[in-house]
């Protein structure tokens, strides 16, 4: 008469036969990698959703990086626009010693007048006070810088140079002639405490 097993030992057994079989069975296969030619489609599949997706500031990039054209006298040719960064296309694209002398015409400006309102009309910079006008302009001629003071008769001293426009008066800067800082500050001093030109 054979011997009952306990129920314990019978699975005991069970278990023991279970994992035979899982030694015994096959291994699941490793991932197979991809070949080349199918990462390479993969890759691609990538980079033209980045180009689609950069596609429209690389755009924006290139046409603000266009050459700015120079009109007779190297006056650059801008289109409206305001703001402190047109303002500085402009200078940046003022030929030669224009530029130079631009740049100081810009930063002595903000420096003098902080709160400085920018636009860019008609080819010039101008500058002003948020709510009280434009004080001041200037644009490349041939040989020099003019520089328009708006309400120039009543600057203490007037500008040099008259105009045809009864208040206006201009400050002409050559590469050679004489650049006298000190009074160009006390002129954008006075002109952006005065009523500015509206446009």
């Amino acid at each position: 008469m054979a011997d009952k097993k306990s129920p314990q030992s019978e699975k005991a057994t069970k278990k023991v036969a279970v994992k035979q079989i899982a030694a015994k069975a096959p291994k699941s296969p490793k991932p197979v990698a991809k070949s080349a030619p199918a990462k390479k489609a993969a890759t691609k599949k990538v980079v033209a959703k980045e180009q689609v997706m950069i596609a429209p500031a690389l755009k924006k990039k290139t046409a603000a990086a266009k050459p700015v054209k120079l009109l007779s006298g190297g006056n650059p040719q801008m289109a409206k626009a305001d703001g402190d960064a047109p303002v500085q296309v402009y200078i940046a694209a003022m030929p030669g010693w224009k530029g130079d002398i631009g740049r100081r015409l810009d930063t002595l400006i903000e420096r003098t007048v902080p709160n400085v309102c920018k636009k860019v009309r008609w080819n010039t910079p101008f500058y002003g006070i948020e709510g009280n006008g434009w004080f001041l302009a200037f644009h490349c001629v041939t040989k020099y810088i003019k520089v328009a003071f708006f309400r120039g008769t009543s600057l203490q001293p007037a500008p040099p140079e008259e105009s045809k426009q009864k208040q206006v008066r201009y400050l002409h800067i050559y590469e050679d002639g004489p650049f006298d800082e000190s009074q160009f500050v006390d002129w954008v001093q006075q002109a952006s405490q005065l009523p500015g030109e509206r446009m």
